[in-house]
């Protein structure tokens, strides 16, 4: 099977909306704060396209008292208040909840209403919400002006309870379904799969399930395929989903094809989970990875050189080439490294997140918010 992926004539690297709040993030053990950090999946997708040097606008909501700089600004509503998550490590196990976590909305801010998205057209675009912020006029308004649009299906399926626990509700009851003909993929962690027929959304969309460090699966109509993960050094696997979504999408800006797009995809999110809170790439790596993208598209494995303006689903000739050159890029990043001479203040320098004045501690390995 294949499926038409627009272009922009003479537009080498193509515009992206990404439709999603920022959010204050808390995290709790025992009863105390242990960390707080700037929070929401349009954070970690934005910082992987910056890195792939891919351009986008990010229309996003906070209150006042949002306290992170950012290099995209939000919208702020005087009115509101930032959205806040409390994530508590040690109340056991929901229905609706990772292991071990227990995650609840205390604050919201205003949703992102359809007025508030540009008034131009996009090549891709992205409804990343987390805390029910895309309503499905949004939703709507996006498929109008995006030529392909990507879902995350915690942006759909996630309400809250009264007292703002986080649940999960059926993909067909949260109103967002008779969407799904007009989208063109929808993600969702191997947990919210289970929340949806895989074998009939399937019919109307790409679907891609991520399985953390086993990598993930494409399911289209006529088949379904498994791209192999990446090797890493798990430290925090906060964001690890949002990085794969963002390193996915911007394969696929540069032109790659589904499979190859979702090798990268994978390899972003191997590297967050390498890092503690928002990753700070080594820029030599990302130049790097940028070369291998491009020497795909020299071997002629991109959309954007096929007369038929397709993409296949079918795995290319050198997917498991490609696959090795990332992970070789990877370890001659790791190497350099270790070679750089190293001072006290080096090592602060690697693990310090991006925002100026966000802590983030470990706390354990079952945090994984978009996994």
């Amino acid at each position: 099977m294949v499926t038409t992926i627009p272009q922009t004539p003479n537009t080498p690297i193509q515009s992206v909306l990404i439709v999603g709040n920022y959010c204050h993030d808390v995290l709790l053990q025992g009863g105390a704060v242990v960390a707080e950090t700037l929070g929401g999946a349009a954070s970690f997708i934005s910082n992987v396209l910056t890195g792939l040097s891919v351009s986008f606008h990010l229309t996003s909501k906070v209150g006042v008292d949002f306290k992170y700089p950012v290099n995209h600004d939000p919208i702020v509503v005087p009115t509101s208040k930032t959205t806040v998550f409390h994530a508590y490590f040690d109340q056991g196990y929901s229905e609706n909840a990772h292991q071990d976590r227990v995650l609840k909305r205390v604050e919201v801010c205003d949703p992102i209403n359809p007025s508030d998205l540009p008034d131009r057209k996009f090549d891709f675009g992205m409804a990343v919400g987390v805390g029910g912020e895309i309503l499905p006029e949004t939703l709507e308004r996006m498929v109008e002006i995006c030529d392909a649009v990507f879902v995350d299906i915690q942006a759909l399926i996630r309400s809250f309870h009264e007292n703002g626990t986080v649940k999960l509700v059926r993909l067909k009851e949260s109103g967002f379904y008779h969407l799904l003909p007009r989208l063109k993929f929808l993600k969702a962690s191997s947990d919210e799969a289970l929340f949806m027929e895989v074998e009939e959304v399937r019919q109307w969309c790409c679907v891609v399930v991520t399985h953390g460090k086993d990598g993930c699966e494409v399911y289209w109509k006529d088949g379904e395929m498994k791209i192999a993960p990446f090797g890493a050094n798990q430290i925090d696997p906060t964001g690890a989903g949002d990085s794969f979504l963002g390193g996915f999408v911007g394969g696929l800006v540069h032109g790659l094809v589904v499979p190859d797009a979702a090798l990268v995809g994978n390899f972003f999110g191997s590297l967050t989970v390498a890092h503690i809170g928002l990753p700070k790439f080594d820029l030599r790596l990302l130049q790097r990875i940028k070369e291998e993208v491009q020497t795909r598209k020299v071997q002629g494995t991109c959309w954007l050189e096929r007369r038929d303006d397709e993409v296949s689903f079918t795995k290319p000739a050198g997917h498991d080439e490609f696959h090795a050159s990332l992970s070789s890029s990877k370890l001659v990043s790791a190497e350099c490294r270790r070679d750089l001479p190293r001072s006290p203040g080096s090592v602060e320098h690697v693990i310090r997140p991006q925002y100026k004045g966000q802590q983030k501690f470990l706390l354990n390995s079952v945090y994984d918010k978009s996994n």
